[in-house]
């Protein structure tokens, strides 16, 4: 045998900790023999590892010399442990534990991603702009104070809430100071600080359509949410007060997800009238609210009581899902609650790029990079619309006037089939159905939620291709 395997660092000999248990009893010698097989056969001491000279185990573990060098013996009669002279005694090098036989586990089978994405709710990520936010995250940390590095704030970093101040007041006339924002990772983690944490408490009126997703967020924080009825000026803020106990309603004003269309001024008084009278709250998830296309910017409900108002905002849409940053604009006495509900040290939101965003916005990028996404995104609804006028005329698009998605309206009874085609030829689309609620009492609609902003741009015209392919023939007559 040869010396090749012997780490030379190791010659000296390696500390060693052994659990001498008694309880398996016999004389010292016993104990000692049987720690050292159990920690070679868990592999805890490893083929080659040099063990510590007899005399010094022995002054470590407070046994005798001679107990220690007559175990060393005999676990290397026994194979354990080899011993050469100037090489000390040593794990022999076929000692490994012999692994049991495994049975494999089952690889989870991944979905085939599909050929077409036409999913609602995701930009076109690869327009992401790489070099500006680059240069603004090199400014933002060479500018950085050291304590920015420290434990965070649970409010979000001073400088991102003084740029969102300004922004959200220019761009969406929101009333705020950077004392009433609170940096979270988007509207779904914005639900759970505000009804997780109990600072709000359900029953919670909603649209009769709406993200699912929230609704399985505030279902996990033990929240009944009663549907409000929509219909073509958004919901119907009106029937409010006839809902026993609700105290909070949960809206998209700017652009109703995803029926599309903003809330009719006179049901923006009557929600914010509702919540003054009843002590209640709002809160406003200010759904693609930078992307409208054939109107004039509305600014945001808030503007109108920023006390009964809770702002919801994040960069899904704008720029990225993956950065996992928005904000909430509260009113003054929900601030501590909310921060109470957090905790004192930030745990989402990375300190890194809420300054790289602050940079961004107050240094004009961010204004241009929604301008150019506004245009680049009207472009491909342009799109959407005259091919479905060429090609399917029967089917006509709905709450295309600002947003990232279409409704397309089918025949009574069509969806279910178009969904199944659309799975079928690999296209990435929603049902309307999925986005209702359960309770939901108005009448349902058969309809394709379809997103134009997640293609990249040379994938783009072979998505409408397909999507057109599934899309039912026109009625009889037609």
């Amino acid at each position: 045998m040869t010396d090749s395997w012997v780490n030379p660092a190791e010659r000296i000999g390696s500390d060693l900790h052994l659990d001498l248990d008694t309880a398996g009893g016999g004389s010292r010698r016993a104990v000692l023999g049987r720690a050292l097989r159990e920690a070679i056969a868990e592999g805890r001491l490893a083929p080659g590892t040099r063990l510590p000279p007899y005399r010094s185990l022995a002054a470590d573990l407070g046994l005798a010399r001679n107990t220690v060098a007559e175990t060393y013996a005999e676990l290397v009669a026994e194979g354990w442990l080899v011993a050469r002279q100037g090489s000390g005694t040593r794990v022999a090098p076929l000692a490994a534990p012999t692994a049991s036989p495994r049975v494999p586990k089952p690889v989870p089978v991944r979905p085939e991603p599909p050929a077409h994405n036409l999913r609602q709710g995701l930009p076109d990520v690869s327009s992401f702009p790489r070099t500006a936010w680059l240069a603004a995250a090199r400014r933002a940390l060479n500018a950085a104070p050291s304590e920015a590095f420290g434990p965070g704030d649970p409010r979000g970093r001073p400088e991102l809430r003084r740029a969102l101040a300004g922004y959200l007041s220019r761009v969406r006339g929101v009333r705020t100071n950077p004392e009433t924002i609170v940096v979270c990772s988007g509207v779904a983690h914005a639900l759970r600080l505000l009804f997780g944490g109990k600072v709000l408490r359900g029953p919670l009126a909603v649209e009769s359509y709406g993200l699912p997703f929230h609704r399985s967020v505030l279902e996990a924080a033990r929240v009944r949410t009663v549907p409000l009825a929509l219909d073509e000026h958004g919901a119907r803020t009106t029937e409010l007060s006839a809902l026993k106990g609700v105290r909070a309603a949960l809206l998209t004003p700017a652009h109703q997800f995803p029926t599309g269309g903003p809330l009719h001024p006179e049901r923006r008084v009557a929600a914010v009238d509702w919540a003054r009278s009843s002590g209640g709250v709002l809160l406003e998830d200010d759904y693609d609210g930078e992307f409208r296309y054939d109107r004039e910017p509305v600014g945001a409900v808030q503007g109108l009581d920023p006390q009964r108002v809770v702002y919801l905002g994040s960069l899904s849409k704008s720029l990225s899902p993956a950065l996992r940053l928005g904000w909430m604009v509260l009113p003054d006495h929900l601030v501590e609650p909310v921060l109470r509900a957090k905790g004192e040290r930030e745990a989402w939101a990375g300190v890194t790029d809420q300054l790289t965003l602050a940079d961004f916005i107050e240094s004009g990028r961010y204004d241009r990079h929604i301008r150019r996404s506004r245009q680049r995104y009207r472009d491909r609804r342009d799109r959407l619309v005259a091919l479905l006028a060429r090609r399917a005329p029967h089917v006509a698009p709905a709450g295309i006037a600002a947003g990232l998605h279409a409704v397309l309206r089918l025949p009574p009874g069509s969806e279910r089939s178009v969904v199944k085609a659309a799975a079928w030829q690999r296209i990435a689309v929603d049902g309307l159905a999925g986005f209702r609620h359960p309770a939901a009492r108005m009448p349902a609609h058969d309809g394709l939620v379809v997103g134009y902003a997640a293609p990249a741009d040379h994938a783009f015209g072979a998505a409408l291709d397909a999507l057109c392919g599934i899309l039912p023939p026109p009625p009889d007559g037609d």
